[in-house]
């Protein structure tokens, strides 16, 4: 089979590959891959060659597919479902936020289509899932419910991450505002989270970039305001739309420093800024304003099961709308093509499927 793989430690290039249909062992699913989609962590090794040859991991951790073969010990799992992987592959089970079923918290993690994994990821044919993680973590896995279509539930990585954000992280109250840096697909998922928890004022944060593709569909999804952060004066414009009084959750998905600085700038005391986006640059404004507005900061790391359960169940019931964010759709032999369009924000969610010669061959294994 084809694979996209990552090469080099640090930051190093992609290149499609040769790779082999993962053996499975006694505890082990193989899934084919159904629908797979380009992330923002995916980007930012795209166009980056550091020369190395040192190979570091199949990639695709957004990703849905059909059960094609199971070990002969697996007892919840069978041939012919439909799953939605939630990327695990590797925790150790006995540390702190394991103990809570925090999984994405373990200091060993590995995840599936990530950094430095032995088992792949979703831009190829196939993917393991290693038993080993599903002995762990039962929801490891999950079904997806029949009016789920397989593009959309592979969209559940960044609808999850947003859930968990505003819903489980936040303590937003309906008829509150709500203030989104970033017009990303974690930002346009957080959008439609606060929409469906009754929030007032909707406000997404973007960029010049973003205006021409990202601001109709944020419309579309529920922002009741956009401002163009390129153009405008980002504090007071969400303080007049918002009222100073009534400004009391920013949701941070750009990773931007500016963009954190704007948010301690302008909320209210006791207000709550949820750190979802990441950013890798020092810090070079002054945070006082958090000790003297009594402001949390909260860091954001990925979900948990509860998460997901009911992120699903949003989907399945219509209240989540992936469509609209679905804007290319390519073969994985065109992946250059969509990795660009993201690069250059035509593009909100490029899905990709598998159209190599190979793709309707069934006797792989």
């Amino acid at each position: 089979m084809k694979a996209l793989a990552r090469y080099g430690k640090e930051f190093g290039g992609y290149r499609m590959i040769d790779a082999p249909v993962p053996q499975v062992g006694p505890e082990d699913i193989l899934l084919r891959v159904k629908a797979a989609t380009i992330c923002g962590a995916d980007m930012k090794h795209f166009k980056v060659e550091n020369g190395s040859n040192e190979f570091n991991s199949i990639r695709g951790h957004e990703f849905s597919g059909e059960i094609v073969k199971v070990g002969n010990e697996v007892k919840d799992w069978h041939v012919g479902q439909r799953v939605v992987s939630d990327n695990s592959g590797h925790v150790c089970g006995y540390c702190r936020a394991c103990e809570k079923g925090d999984f994405f918290d373990c200091v060993n993690k590995t995840n599936l289509g990530l950094d430095n994994n032995p088992w792949g990821g979703g831009f190829s044919k196939y993917v393991l899932v290693p038993g080993e993680i599903l002995r762990i973590h039962k929801h490891a896995l999950w079904e997806i419910p029949d009016n789920v279509k397989y593009e959309e539930a592979s969209c559940l990585d960044p609808i999850c991450n947003a859930y968990r954000a505003v819903a489980q992280q936040s303590h937003l109250l309906p008829g509150e505002d709500v203030v989104v840096f970033g017009a990303g697909p974690l930002g346009l998922f957080s959008v439609q989270i606060a929409r469906n928890m009754g929030a007032n004022n909707i406000v997404l944060v973007g960029m010049d970039a973003d205006a021409k593709t990202r601001f109709g569909v944020a419309k579309e999804l529920g922002a009741t305001h956009t401002i163009n952060g390129s153009k405008e004066d980002v504090i007071a414009r969400c303080q007049e739309i918002c009222g100073e009084d009534n400004l009391g959750l920013v949701i941070e998905c750009s990773g931007a420093g500016a963009a954190l600085h704007q948010a301690i700038e302008m909320v209210r005391p006791n207000a709550e800024i949820v750190r979802v986006g990441m950013g890798f640059k020092p810090l070079n404004f002054p945070i006082n304003r958090i000790t003297e507005w009594n402001i949390s900061i909260i860091g954001h790391m990925a979900y948990d099961s509860t998460t997901w359960r009911n992120a699903i169940s949003l989907l399945k019931a219509g209240k989540i709308q992936v469509e609209p964010m679905i804007t290319h759709r390519i073969g994985l032999s065109h992946w250059q093509e969509g990795f660009q369009a993201m690069a250059d924000k035509e593009a909100i969610k490029v899905v990709m499927h598998y159209d190599y010669p190979d793709a309707d061959e069934t006797n792989d294994f």
